[in-house]
């Protein structure tokens, strides 16, 4: 960025898992038909009155908890007025001048640098339908949302890079999906996040002007979108411009920030407390009672897996990414009774399988048991790894015991040392310039005769035994 500093603040929403919305019985679900969850409440038809949804407190509750905020006894809501074709009550209820929680914070480690993000305040709020732009210029409105429960974490401006939002968004969303409180889903908008960004001289202590970016649907999106915004900010600066105070819309596809309008004040939405909600009372014991549910958080987690069993900071933090692969790992670890081994299997090939069939760890098809079971083949050397690597792809695949899949489809390891010699001194007698070159001073062809030598007996060969057997025959 040359002689300029980026300040960067973000405003996460996230829609909470619970079973109905915030203020109404409709059902909290994403996909169904356009307009079917709605009712007086949400459509905010006259004479209705809302209800609080306790269990929305609740998970926003283990949020504040989990980065540490102060929650409030005493908070209340309050009416965000702002006209837009999917707000049908013609406002929005939020939270104001009494939030919910305040403080806490979020560390990051970003190029091997750690650096503690505050937090301003957590706060709940009520979400707006969704309009849907067509072809030909029309705008259809789907009210389904209306009404969904949300919380809004809002972030001190100590972020000054792209690449520190980026992992302050995914901490965030690996916080709310290891609580259970939000599924993270960008694509589907139950997680999204609006930035602020200034820019100034080095120089000056006075922050710059700072505009909105909004329309943003992935965390790579979000990077992107700050980069562009803080060059396209320098580049008026340097031409002598000022900065407008405006929001602007992401366009994925073009990659640009189009401006959509001035940015808002809290003036402009007119708030004041939601007249139809009693104030929200949060008592001592309940959030005693909450405090004693949380569980184990990432954070802790990694430090625990470093130093009950060993794992490097790199290893740790990717097996303490999402709670359910960390559960399995501790299970496998467990089970096998060797942490080394299965923080590689889990790493490696279970999160490989993961990828592959775009799947959660809920839906891996292998159990811990049979996962152990196939490590233990390995270490007894019965199997080698590649065979077992082969092996728990078809164990995937059939969802059969790794026992009888090495029995049925011949993948065992063979330890045979005249069986194995045999093999070996085809494989010489086939590349006999390579030969030459290894005994000529060319040892990292040694390899290439182990590779040969695996490929030949289908990875059945105990590569011990035929790496012994070709340093006797290459001498």
């Amino acid at each position: 960025m040359g002689e300029y500093d980026a300040v960067i603040g973000l405003e996460v929403h996230a829609q909470l898992i619970t079973e109905t919305k915030a203020f109404c019985t409709c059902p909290n679900r994403y996909g169904a038909p356009p307009n079917t969850l709605v009712c007086p409440v949400c459509l905010g038809m006259p004479g209705i009155l809302p209800v609080l949804n306790r269990a929305m407190l609740e998970q926003a509750m283990k949020l504040a908890f989990a980065v540490g905020a102060t929650i409030h006894p005493r908070s209340k809501f309050d009416r965000k007025n702002y006209f837009y074709p999917d707000l049908p009550k013609g406002y929005q209820i939020s939270q104001y001048d009494e939030p919910f929680s305040t403080g806490g914070s979020i560390e990051l480690q970003v190029d091997g640098h750690r650096k503690l993000i505050r937090i301003r305040r957590i706060h709940l709020e009520e979400d707006a339908g969704k309009s849907m732009h067509q072809p030909d210029g029309s705008t259809l409105v789907d009210m389904n949302r209306c009404g969904v429960p949300l919380v809004e974490v809002v972030s001190e401006p100590d972020m000054s890079s792209p690449a520190e939002a980026r992992a302050y968004l995914n901490e965030i969303r690996r916080l709310v999906r290891w609580l259970s409180v939000c599924d993270g889903n960008m694509e589907e908008g139950s997680l999204r996040c609006d930035a602020n960004v200034s820019v100034h001289r080095k120089e000056s202590e006075e922050f710059g002007i700072a505009t909105e970016v909004k329309n943003m649907n992935s965390i790579r999106g979000v990077e992107r979108a700050l980069a562009y915004e803080i060059e396209r900010q320098i580049g008026v600066l340097e031409n002598g411009g000022t900065i407008t105070r405006q929001t602007l819309l992401w366009d994925e596809a073009a990659e640009i920030a189009r401006p959509m309008r001035r940015k808002e004040s809290s003036d402009d939405y007119r708030y004041f407390p939601e007249p139809d909600l009693v104030e929200v009372v949060v008592t001592p014991e309940w959030i005693e009672q909450i405090s004693r549910g949380m569980m184990e958080l990432p954070p802790a987690r990694r430090r625990r897996f470093c130093q009950e069993y060993g794992l490097s900071e790199a290893t740790a933090e990717i097996l303490a990414g999402e709670r359910g692969v960390a559960d399995y790992f501790e299970a496998l670890a467990k089970e096998s009774g060797n942490a080394k081994s299965a923080a590689n299997w889990v790493q490696g090939e279970v999160l490989r399988i993961l990828k592959e069939r775009n799947c959660e760890i809920a839906s891996f098809p292998v159990s811990v048991s049979d996962l152990a079971s196939l490590m233990k083949e390995v270490e007894a050397e019965r199997l080698s790894l590649g065979g077992a690597k082969r092996v728990l792809d078809r164990m995937v695949e059939t969802g059969q015991s790794p026992e009888s899949i090495i029995e049925q489809e011949g993948f065992a390891q063979t330890s045979d040392a005249q069986e194995i010699e045999k093999v070996v001194r085809e494989i010489l007698a086939r590349f006999p310039n390579e030969v030459v070159k290894y005994k000529s001073g060319k040892k990292n062809l040694f390899g290439f005769f182990v590779g040969e030598t695996m490929k030949a007996t289908k990875g059945q060969a105990n590569p011990k035994v035929a790496s012994e057997i070709l340093q006797k025959l290459l001498s």
